[in-house]
């Protein structure tokens, strides 16, 4: 693969590649529909895979937020088309890396070494390159080691790069109103935490610490002394990318165990610790020979503060989303309703959640749950195909919401197509024993 010598840093100059991959696009509509003035029944296929591609190619020379963006949307699997979403995934563990050059420049500037004066060993070719950083492998002191490196300027360039896709972003997801800002806040604000790598290293030593009882789950070490702001040193993981294990032939007991590790990681931390890795894509995880399940990023971590923890969860309850005064009472604390609805608007919005509840809580109503089962899958496609046609929606106000839904329902939106990737069947309740341990 083609490594990169110099990333665009500057503000006109990310903004000129984003022009760029307009004018592609642009193009690429003028042909779709050149093409379809000779052939009326041609679909959209064509189309999207051009554009995909276009977007993907303009994206991963940015990196960065940039090319985080479509990192996040490639686990939105039923809301893109199918092209989008296998270009995207691109984007979660195979980009362009760095040239050693710069890797070599980057380690003197952070490190005040070069690579070969910290290591015993150092690979110059990376193993992997995603959106923040790439990842080299190292030995010391015959330790095997993963050494994860971040792009030059990725976090001088996050406030300018939102600020160029917030317009995109406000018309995709029809946002209105003097509070939109909340919610590109909290994505600057994580996306800024997630380049500070000595607290990636922090978070990661406490999450790995309070999740080691979980059965069937890894952690890497982490090594501080070969660490900074920019560099992360941390025990090698021998394993498999989960998307590359879900390819696999698997048996049914093994996606089930993986998946209930996988359920319960994510049920402890939420309900134990009340903050939760919010960045559930296959990347994120390892396979290990012996089956168990590898978790190697904790650079996003969003924290669950009571003020939203207690409402959402109470919502998960199907008495609570019946209880139609209670659940009002709920839509409003979470910043879904607001004193200036109209009843029309009170009542659409009620009426709309708790459609959406329904469906997205289902697997807590229940003992145990398939994720694997289509049913489920076909009912959320279709919800959201419907949705996306809704006249009515789309003139309302967009804008809904307390800002901690954004990366809370992202994780479980993660969390579930994880689990859908490993076709597993998870006890629902299963996390609690680990409550009760840490008690």
């Amino acid at each position: 693969m083609k490594t990169l010598d110099k990333i665009p840093t500057g503000k006109i100059e990310r903004a000129g590649k984003l022009v760029k991959t307009g004018v592609k696009i642009g193009g690429n509509y003028v042909k779709y529909y050149s093409k379809k003035l000779v052939n009326p029944e041609m679909d959209r296929a064509e189309l999207d895979e051009d554009n995909a591609g276009d977007i993907y190619d303009g994206l991963k020379s940015l990196k960065g937020s940039a090319l985080k963006v479509a990192q996040m949307l490639s686990m939105e699997k039923n809301l893109l088309p199918n092209a989008y979403v296998e270009k995207f995934s691109l984007s979660q563990f195979s980009v362009p890396p760095l040239s050693a050059p710069l890797v070599r420049k980057t380690f003197k500037k952070y490190l005040g070494k070069y690579p070969e004066d910290i290591f015993d060993t150092f690979e110059k070719d990376s193993v992997n390159a995603a959106s923040i950083g790439q990842v080299h492998k190292a030995t010391k002191d015959g330790k095997q080691l993963a050494v994860k490196i971040q792009y030059p300027g990725v976090a001088k360039s996050i406030s300018s790069d939102l600020a160029l896709v917030k317009p995109i972003a406000i018309r995709m997801f029809n946002i209105k109103g003097k509070d939109s800002d909340k919610y590109f806040k909290e994505v600057e604000y994580k996306l800024i935490e997630e380049t500070n790598y000595i607290l990636e290293v922090q978070q990661s030593k406490e999450i790995t610490q309070a999740c080691a009882h979980i059965e069937n789950l890894e952690f890497p070490e982490y090594y501080e002394e070969m660490s900074s702001e920019k560099i992360i040193t941390m025990q090698w993981m021998q394993g498999m990318h989960l998307s590359e294990f879900a390819k696999t032939d698997f048996t049914p007991e093994m996606g089930n165990r993986l998946g209930q590790t996988l359920w319960d990681f994510y049920m402890f931390q939420i309900h134990g610790l009340r903050k939760v890795h919010a960045d559930p894509h296959p990347g994120n995880f390892l396979i290990s020979d012996a089956g168990r399940l590898i978790a190697i990023d904790f650079g996003c971590i969003k924290e669950v503060p009571d003020s939203f923890y207690y409402p959402y969860f109470e919502l998960a309850k199907k008495e609570n989303i019946d209880n139609d005064d209670l659940f009002r009472e709920k839509l409003v604390q979470l910043e879904i309703l607001t004193p200036t609805d109209t009843p029309k608007e009170t009542t659409f919005f009620t009426d709309l959640f708790r459609e959406l509840l329904t469906l997205f809580t289902a697997p807590f109503n229940a003992e145990e749950f398939d994720f694997g089962a289509d049913e489920f899958w076909m009912r959320i496609a279709s919800l959201s195909e419907r949705f996306s046609k809704d006249e009515q929606l789309r003139r309302m106000n967009g804008n809904r919401g307390s800002k901690h839904f954004l990366y809370m329902n992202r994780t479980f939106f993660g969390l579930y197509n994880l689990l859908h990737d490993l076709r597993a069947k998870v006890d629902v309740n299963h996390f609690r024993k680990y409550l009760a341990d840490q008690s």
